[in-house]
């Protein structure tokens, strides 16, 4: 049987914060899970990716310009009935109510924290895209 590989789309306007979360994840959150990425630099670009593939979990920055993560996990949840969880980076503990009031799933603080990450990724994983 082969291993599922779950996908990760990360988003933020500058890409050396992609990295950041990409090697803060890592491809094996846990033992049990393995994951790609996908990239998205732009509101749109970011949009397309949800629509036209199979995303398992969306990590977004919140710090993102012109469009933050909390307003695109807001956007898409309100236009999908099947959106994908959602985590929000985001650099000020005080962000949480208006994550809290986009509807996201999780959020995590800046600068990422490998095990935290990976932890709360694997979380929303099983919790969210059926794995047990």
């Amino acid at each position: 049987m082969t291993e599922r590989v779950y996908t990760v789309l990360l988003y933020s306007s500058k890409p050396e914060v992609r990295d950041r979360m990409r090697l803060a994840v890592g491809t094996r959150p846990a033992a049990d899970l393995t994951v790609e990425f996908t990239d998205a630099s732009s509101y749109e670009e970011c949009l397309r990716l949800v629509e036209e593939y199979e995303i398992d979990l969306m990590l977004l920055d919140g710090e993102a310009a012109p469009a933050g993560g909390i307003g695109i996990a807001r956007q898409i949840k309100d236009d999908r009935e099947d959106a994908p969880p959602t985590c929000v980076v985001i650099a000020r503990a005080a962000d949480r109510w208006l994550a809290a009031s986009a509807e996201v799933d999780a959020t995590l603080m800046h600068p990422l924290d490998p095990v935290t990450t990976g932890t709360q990724v694997a979380e929303l994983l099983r919790r969210h895209a059926g794995v047990s």
